[in-house]
């Protein structure tokens, strides 16, 4: 998940940086839709120096990374940070890691939560899933980031969710190990299966009823939904008036 975040100070000193305050509004993907609103600003800058000499590269932000109490995710340069997760989320993201850590114990595939790095090189990009499951050899000699997925999961808010189905979901697809990606949403009971057919494709599963049956084909774990969303409470939606004498919802 991410939201407004502090200042950004990515070491001048160390990266060739010049100082700059950098505020963040979510979303900040330079791919998101709504960048192209004007009457949506997404980002703004107050600068006491002139623009950075050179861009983040990986390296330095892998570097800068680690010192970090927080974590950010990179996409070519940028350095997004990470906000903190509602009840629902971090319930729901538990649920499903339990789940794929019980059903894969002893076999040769892992399961990780938002603390690992996921790597889509052709992006050049790191992402931090809120659950992944890999099953690559490769991915065991890679201490601090994995990259090559079987099945990649978020768990959507308000705020996050065109970014989780836009954007971030393009730069997984990019991934050729990658076989489902899965969307779970924390307003009600209701998630969003895509699989990778043999042509290729990207095919749709959705499921909303309590009583399915969520089949993750690519690590064999039929999962009720009951049981993923064991223990969440969903939250009361905050309305506004609209101008048809209406209510309108407000987006987290």
């Amino acid at each position: 998940m991410k939201s407004a975040a502090s200042p950004i100070d990515t070491g001048a000193s160390s990266y060739g940086f010049l100082a700059m305050e950098v505020r963040f509004q979510w979303p900040v993907s330079p791919f998101d839709p709504r960048l192209h609103d004007n009457a949506y600003p997404l980002w703004s800058y107050a600068m006491s120096q002139p623009a950075p000499q050179h861009r983040f590269d990986a390296s330095a932000y892998l570097d800068w990374e680690a010192q970090q109490a927080d974590k950010h995710e990179y996409l070519d340069g940028e350095v997004f940070a990470m906000a903190g997760a509602s009840d629902a989320h971090v319930t729901l993201a538990l649920n499903l890691a339990m789940a794929l850590r019980t059903h894969l114990r002893g076999g040769p595939c892992s399961v990780f939560i938002s603390d690992m790095k996921l790597r889509v090189e052709t992006d050049n990009a790191y992402f931090y899933p809120d659950v992944f499951v890999t099953c690559a050899e490769a991915d065991r000699a890679q201490p601090l980031h994995k990259s090559a997925p079987t099945l990649v999961a978020e768990v959507l808010s308000p705020s996050t969710s065109a970014y989780d189905r836009g954007a971030k979901f393009a730069a997984y697809r990019k991934l050729p190990s990658l076989r489902e990606y899965l969307l779970i949403d924390t307003e009600r009971t209701s998630v969003d299966l895509f699989r990778r057919n043999e042509t290729g494709q990207w095919v749709l599963f959705p499921h909303e009823a309590g009583g399915d049956m969520l089949e993750l084909a690519s690590v064999g774990l039929h999962l009720p939904l009951a049981q993923l969303y064991e223990d969440v409470e969903f939250q009361a939606k905050s309305y506004k008036p609209n101008l048809n004498g209406g209510q309108t919802p407000i987006k987290g």
